[in-house]
């Protein structure tokens, strides 16, 4: 299983980037996806997360700027970030907890952080 992320860089305050990430691999069935962000000299935190129904969940950072969702048949998950700040600056993280065959339980996996820059 992997997941890949893609959408970080650089962006001016107030910008509005969007970050995906696409779970692949030996997949029977995702339950909550979600992303997580560490910024530098901080420890990691949850920012939003998305069950495969579609109840989400947010960090009091991100309530009113970020959006979570997905796409169950492309096993993705997807923020919308808008008017963002610079102490949103951090690396980013894709999580998905994966269940790889019917009779297996689920495993928690990290894909491998894209970087998110703001400037003021």
């Amino acid at each position: 299983v992997q997941l890949q992320a893609s959408g970080g860089g650089l962006t001016q305050a107030g910008g509005s980037p969007r970050l995906s990430c696409a779970a692949s691999g030996n997949i029977f069935s995702i339950n909550i996806m979600g992303w997580y962000r560490q910024a530098p000299g901080k420890e990691r935190e949850s920012v939003a997360d998305i069950t495969s129904g579609g109840s989400t969940n947010y960090a009091d950072s991100a309530k009113g700027r970020f959006t979570i969702s997905r796409d169950n048949a492309k096993n993705s998950v997807y923020l919308q970030m808008n008017s963002l700040k610079p102490e949103d600056t951090a690396v980013y993280y894709c999580v998905a907890d994966i269940v790889i065959s019917r009779t297996a339980s689920s495993y928690f996996w990290w894909g491998r952080g894209t970087q998110v820059t703001v400037s003021s």
